[in-house]
């Protein structure tokens, strides 16, 4: 069970579930430059964290200048 704190990320010792996650594990080792490095198991589950951040961010601004729909330019 995790539970996000109020920037988003999880709580030391807390993991999110595998269902709970915004981005696919199986693609962090397809980004170029990470055909020689490890990738740690806690890795996408920061990964995700700060991806949730940057949509609620962007949800945020859309909002904030009168927009339901959020848009690349809101990142």
């Amino acid at each position: 069970m995790y539970s996000n704190t109020h920037k988003g990320h999880i709580k030391r010792g807390e993991k999110r579930k595998m269902a709970d996650l915004l981005v696919v594990k199986a693609k962090i080792k397809d980004v170029k430059g990470l055909d020689d490095m490890n990738v740690a198991g806690d890795f996408a589950e920061a990964l995700s964290a700060k991806v949730e951040t940057l949509i609620k961010d962007a949800a945020a601004r859309a909002a904030a200048n009168g927009r339901k729909t959020v848009q690349s330019k809101d990142l």
